[in-house]
């Protein structure tokens, strides 16, 4: 993989948080002006009541299989070979970031908003803290490939991350979101989970892999790498955009009507998203591990699986719910925050180095 130019960081830093807000704001006009189509669009579905909606699978397929295409999975069995970067990657994902979470919800959204100051009733606070829980539960996938990249990441070694993040989502997801949101009779549908790892992993990284394969034994891998990959150079961009402005259609009045509740629950979300990007950095750099493992790892350990979060939420408490109201949120911050996490990773390449020097484990 190239290396990430600060110019190149410069220009999505600058100008894709102004699209990020700019996708909200004609999301949330198709949502108003179009009620009919973005209906539509919102209801196709894979299976009946799965809430994996069928045109955000497709574009977050065509931003992930651009970088599923540049990973030779020939050099994946060297990754369990560096397992300190995947420990430490694991350890935050889920013994402390869902529970952070938690507290941070807690302490904020129930004690200050709610308890302390009066702004939000205590069922919206109740709410609010489950769909927080239910964000912070359920690790980045899509997205990772996109911070990595912009952070001259292993590719090899973030798909690794990923994919064991994946396998451990399919038993821990669950009974984590169960325990933390402490609802009697909450029961978190396994069909939605499922679902949704197959379509937004499954199928991705497959496509990447048999193209990349049947591509190079017929084509060669100067021809692939030269003219096939040079045509994907902005979808994954174009992607996201897309993405983030079908979600905000789908819960255009949601976010007209709790507009208040936005700014509040986007306080403890801003805390999270720091607080475990820096404490995965600063412990990938103890345990020596390269800068190229510990920057998508330190965003993994920040990121959420939005797409999961707002399926589960909206299945659970209804899609006018405070809880699918604080995913959404998480979609909101998340692009220009994580971006600005990726600065720091990248501005502060130097000071990493000098004593997080490329470990053999």
């Amino acid at each position: 993989m190239s290396t990430t130019s600060p110019k190149r960081l410069d220009f999505f830093e600058r100008y894709l948080s102004l699209w990020v807000l700019a996708c909200m704001v004609v999301g949330v006009a198709l949502g108003k002006l179009m009620p009919g189509v973005t209906a539509t669009l919102s209801s196709w579905e894979f299976g009946r009541d799965s809430h994996v909606n069928i045109p955000i699978a497709v574009l977050i397929w065509l931003m992930i299989y651009p970088m599923m295409l540049k990973i030779d999975f020939g050099v994946l069995a060297a990754v369990v070979q560096r397992p300190r970067g995947l420990l430490v990657t694991l350890v935050v994902n889920w013994l402390i970031k869902p529970f952070s979470m938690a507290l941070l919800g807690w302490l904020f959204v129930r004690v200050l908003f709610s308890d302390t100051l009066g702004l939000i009733t205590p069922a919206a606070a109740k709410d609010y803290t489950a769909g927080l829980i239910i964000l912070a539960a359920a690790p980045c996938t899509a997205m990772v490939f996109v911070w990595s990249y912009l952070t001259d990441g292993d590719s090899a070694y973030t798909l690794a991350q990923v994919a064991i993040n994946d396998l451990i989502m399919l038993v821990a997801f669950a009974p984590i979101v169960m325990f933390l949101v402490g609802v009697s009779g909450v029961a978190v549908p396994k069909g939605v989970l499922f679902t949704s790892v197959v379509v937004f992993i499954v199928i991705p990284l497959s496509a990447g892999w048999l193209s990349r394969t049947l591509l190079i034994r017929s084509q060669g891998e100067p021809w692939f790498t030269g003219t096939f990959l040079g045509v994907f150079k902005p979808v994954t961009i174009i992607a996201l955009l897309a993405t983030l402005v079908l979600i905000f259609a789908f819960q255009a009045q949601n976010i007209i009507t709790n507009w208040f509740a936005v700014v509040l629950i986007a306080v403890p979300i801003l805390i999270q998203v720091y607080f475990n990007s820096g404490l995965a950095y600063l412990l990938m750099r103890a345990f020596k591990v390269p800068h190229n493992v510990a920057s998508p790892g330190a965003l993994i350990g920040a990121s959420n699986f939005f797409e999961l979060a707002v399926a589960v939420a909206i299945t659970l408490f209804g899609p006018t719910s405070g809880a699918a109201l604080a995913t959404i949120v998480g979609v909101l911050v998340e692009v220009p925050v994580m971006l600005s996490v990726c600065r720091v990773c990248n501005a502060s390449r130097e000071w990493y180095g000098r004593t997080a020097l490329p470990a053999t484990r």
